[in-house]
């Protein structure tokens, strides 16, 4: 029986694609380009919020446990009005099972299914909502409509969060993660027992035609100002053995160009919907994602959201991005932490410390971004400061959501003081973690961008080790000059985040003199002259 269900259903969704996708056609078909010269995006401060963690923070609105609510919805997008934020863009869930009153994908149909295949009923505050006639999106649109905030909608392509519970009998994890048409296709998987690569192969046309039929119902459906395409959850689209670099260009090029093209057709007369983004702030990520900037701009891309995945980097390849692209608007990305340590469980996720963002690193990052040609920034994960997971990650806090009051405006940031830094962080390992051996030598580089009145005073260099330095010798050199060493390791400017700031043991640091201080790339050499093996996790410069 069930099998014949499934057979009808999966024969219902083949015949009823032409006419989801009638209004963008093929992926693989030409792109139209625009010959009339587009007006860069106006906004500076872009915000994301991942509607999960009205579910998994506890907030003023959101006590632990407390199941989903309009109200909670509402608020997230209050505490983002009136204080220099823009763009509100929301994230339904992971881009599998929509959050929406869809026809593409019913929430009755999604609980029908997982009842015949895993034989066990569903229960999720969100999809209880929608099942009684709620829609997320309607509320978000309508909220954002009445606090000043232009609506963009943010859709993961390829999000990998649950996928690995697929094929779990009585399933009970990934609700709102796992579709029926991901769980019913496991040929089009990259690798089925791989983690993050258990993610859909995307030179399929049947998995990019699912996205796009999403994409197009919202488009239809909702008032919405801009819709973002989030290539960074989880960035993996090809087997780079059975694809070339072109055909993945081709690809995904094709791909926003039918997205530009829905957002067009679907757009109120005189209203120009705003296309973004979601990379990697890297460029040496894009080759394998199928990533071209010139021709992603060409095929519609009005804004370029650069992503470290869920981390804040100070140290990207913005400006070299900047060279390539002229007319679309960029921005830096932030998140609540710059690195993540020690896992507190053996298992499930949320479940480690993390080193928080604070206010001068964020100030910092912006200035950099703005000094390299960045239009604005952006804040991705940003309530997660809030208590959320596994117990022993604190102490929390309530989120610095007074920085965006300034964090748009360029002539503000260069003039405060400023905290540079580099830190060990997944998804590209860059500069850290290193390991250093006696008589090693490893060198170092950041890019620095003066304030408006050049620095004033001699800065400090630290350097952060994962476990106790002891007796060990350490040297340090600036720009080819060998510096001072000071006592003074503590943190230079106050925290209020005490997770992973190591303790005196496990920190060196010297004076770093004004004189010796660059706008753009500066070099530091650090040897361990005497000691143990030890590893370095974090590097700064704090300096006015």
């Amino acid at each position: 029986m069930l099998g014949k269900l499934s057979c009808m259903i999966n024969r219902w969704l083949i015949l009823a694609a032409p006419i989801l996708l009638s209004m963008v056609g093929s992926a693989d078909e030409p792109i139209k380009e625009e010959n009339v010269k587009r007006a860069k995006a106006p906004f500076h401060v872009l915000f994301s919020n991942d509607t999960t963690n009205t579910l998994t923070c506890v907030s003023p609105y959101h006590k632990k446990g407390e199941p989903f609510r309009e109200k909670t919805l509402k608020a997230t997008v209050d505490e983002t009005a009136g204080i220099g934020i823009e763009v509100h863009m929301l994230q339904p869930a992971h881009g599998w099972v929509p959050w929406w009153q869809s026809k593409v994908y019913s929430v009755e149909e999604h609980h029908r299914w997982w009842r015949e295949h895993y034989g066990v009923t569903p229960d999720m505050s969100v999809h209880n909502y929608l099942l009684n006639g709620g829609d997320v999106l309607n509320v978000f649109v309508k909220r954002c409509r009445e606090r000043g905030l232009a609506p963009f909608i943010s859709l993961r392509l390829n999000d990998a969060h649950h996928l690995n519970h697929a094929n779990t009998p009585k399933n009970t994890r990934g609700v709102h993660a796992i579709c029926r048409f991901y769980a019913e296709h496991p040929e089009y998987r990259l690798d089925p027992k791989a983690g993050s690569r258990a993610v859909q192969n995307w030179a399929i046309p049947a998995v990019r035609d699912y996205k796009l039929a999403l994409i197009s119902e919202i488009c239809q459906n909702y008032d919405i100002d801009g819709f973002e395409l989030d290539f960074m959850r989880h960035p993996q689209f090809f087997d780079l053995d059975e694809t070339t670099s072109e055909q993945r260009i081709q690809i995904m090029t094709g791909f926003v160009g039918q997205v530009r093209d829905l957002l067009n057709r679907t757009a109120h007369p005189g209203q120009h919907r705003w296309l973004c983004a979601r990379l990697p702030a890297y460029l040496s990520e894009y080759d394998a994602l199928g990533i071209n900037l010139p021709t992603f701009i060409d095929a519609g891309v009005d804004m370029l959201n650069l992503s470290i995945f869920y981390f804040t980097e100070q140290q990207t390849d913005l400006a070299a991005i900047r060279k390539l692209v002229t007319d679309a608007a960029i921005y830096l990305e932030m998140t609540h932490a710059t690195s993540t340590g020690t896992r507190l469980t053996k298992s499930g996720g949320d479940n480690y410390l993390f080193r928080r963002t604070t206010e001068e690193q964020f100030f910092t990052a912006a200035h950099l971004a703005f000094a390299r040609g960045a239009d604005g920034v952006s804040a991705f994960n940003f309530v997660y400061y809030r208590e959320h997971g596994t117990p022993g990650r604190g102490p929390f806090n309530e989120p610095p959501f007074h920085i965006f009051k300034h964090i748009g405006d360029a002539h503000w940031l260069a003039r405060q003081p400023q905290h540079y830094f580099l830190s060990s962080r997944g998804y590209v390992n860059r500069q850290l973690p290193k390991q250093f051996e006696r008589g090693n030598t490893l060198p170092f580089t950041i890019d620095m961008a003066p304030p408006a009145d050049s620095w004033k005073k001699d800065g400090r260099l630290r350097i952060q080790s994962r476990d106790s330095l002891g007796n060990s010798l350490w040297r340090a050199r600036f720009n080819g000059v060998d510096l001072n060493p000071t006592g003074d390791v503590s943190e230079p400017y106050p925290n209020p985040y005490p997770p992973m700031l190591g303790e005196s043991e496990e920190l060196r640091a010297w004076i770093v003199p004004v004189g010796l201080l660059r706008d753009g790339i500066n070099s530091i050499e650090i040897t361990l002259v005497e000691g143990r093996l030890s590893e370095i996790v974090f590097l700064d410069v704090a300096v006015e």
